[in-house]
């Protein structure tokens, strides 16, 4: 299955063009499901149908799923507190109600996981070639984007996987040590966790998975589509198109007052495609609702042609005595750049944007010996560290 998961920055449409993205590839034959993130029914209210928890079908070959987070909230901790009945009894607390319960922030980006995770994941039981996902505006996006890496990094540190082998001792050292041990159950939840973290992990480095950003041509949406890309990029996630939204028709009458807003259109679309694979999408004159609507945008359909994100390692030892880890930035600023080794992790910061990242096994016996950025791309210098590199003889 080809995921296509659609961005931009707030109010820029992004919503609107997920519902086209999705009822175009319907349309030309492409069994299709459009996956939102909004408690709000804008789907519905573009679509001109009304969607929910449940999946429906919105014309041949085109099924909405707006998962619901506050159900999903509840099962969760309901389960949770069945697993520590003992505990909680023991401690005489008293249970909530599924009824009384109401999501905590974060509960929306944990629900659109597990259902990104869930229809990537079908097997084919769904019968579903394509998956359109609505996500939410970037700044939200790219943080939900990097949950799973996150997570799972917290987890493996909090319960590393390897201390799980000494389980049947756990008694025993709990004895000795004077304080007691984790229980069981918070292993084995630990596990399903990052089980389920994983997945989600795997459905966002697929191949078939890319990110496709909308905004609008002018000053705000190209500085939001910069930090966008470069968030996407420090991530390793693929960008496939920028789709450029409601763009102004170019026979505009000279005294028209939108002579000045297609003049700023006009420089940012001129300057997105030395950069961006570009598709626009017009400007109706009013805000689309219902299928004819939709169809009038034209929305690019799935782009086959999308190259992977790489970091490769150069071997420059017998020239320079160094390796080449390239990182692809685009659009990063050498001042707001930083790098930090911590064994055998590299922690890079890039704007606002930062992500702890493991080195390759080669670069891991080796010392950072310097680092430039250039045309986009970060160039981190690694040195062999004598006491660890094999020496010739």
């Amino acid at each position: 299955m080809r995921t296509i998961l659609i961005t931009g920055p707030g109010g820029s449409g992004r919503t609107t063009v997920a519902a086209a993205t999705a009822l175009a590839a319907a349309r030309r034959g492409t069994r299709t499901l459009l996956l939102g993130a909004d408690r709000d029914d804008t789907l519905g209210a573009v679509l001109g149908v009304r969607t929910g928890p449940a999946p429906s079908t919105v014309e041949p070959r085109l099924t909405v799923w707006r998962p619901d987070p506050a159900q999903g909230f509840r099962d969760g901790l309901t389960a949770l507190q069945d697993r520590a009945a003992s505990a909680l009894d023991l401690l005489g607390a008293a249970r909530l109600d599924p009824e009384e319960l109401t999501p905590l922030p974060g509960a929306d980006e944990l629900a659109l996981l597990r259902a990104l995770r869930g229809a990537a994941l079908a097997d084919g039981r769904d019968d579903h070639e394509l998956l359109v996902v609505d996500l939410p505006a970037a700044p939200r996006a790219l943080a939900l984007l990097a949950l799973p890496e996150e997570l799972r990094r917290y987890l493996r540190r909090l319960l590393p996987p390897e201390r799980q082998a000494a389980r049947a001792l756990r008694p025993v050292l709990g004895r000795l040590a004077g304080v007691p041990m984790p229980a069981e159950a918070l292993y084995e939840a630990a596990a399903r966790w990052d089980l389920e973290l994983a997945a989600a992990e795997a459905v966002l480095a697929d191949r078939n998975t890319v990110v496709r950003l909308v905004a609008e041509p002018g000053p705000a949406g190209a500085d939001a589509v910069r930090s966008a890309t470069l968030g996407l990029a420090l991530r390793g996630l693929r960008t496939d198109l920028l789709v450029a939204n409601r763009v102004l028709p170019e026979d505009t009458p000279a005294d028209s007052w939108l002579t000045g807003p297609l003049t700023q259109q006009r420089k940012a679309l001129e300057e997105w495609q030395d950069t961006y694979d570009v598709r626009t999408v017009a400007h109706l004159g009013r805000d689309p609702r219902g299928a004819d609507d939709l169809a009038a945008l034209a929305a690019p359909g799935v782009n086959p042609d999308v190259a992977p994100v790489e970091w490769p390692v150069t071997d420059r030892l017998a020239e320079d005595g160094v390796l080449v880890w390239h990182i692809p930035l685009p659009g990063a600023i050498r001042d707001e750049l930083d790098l930090i080794r911590r064994g055998d992790e590299l922690v890079v910061t890039a704007g606002p944007f930062r992500r702890i990242v493991p080195l390759p096994s080669a670069l891991r016996r080796c010392t950072v010996a310097g680092a430039a950025l250039r045309e986009g791309v970060l160039a981190v210098r690694f040195t062999p560290d004598p006491r660890l590199w094999p020496q010739s003889r």
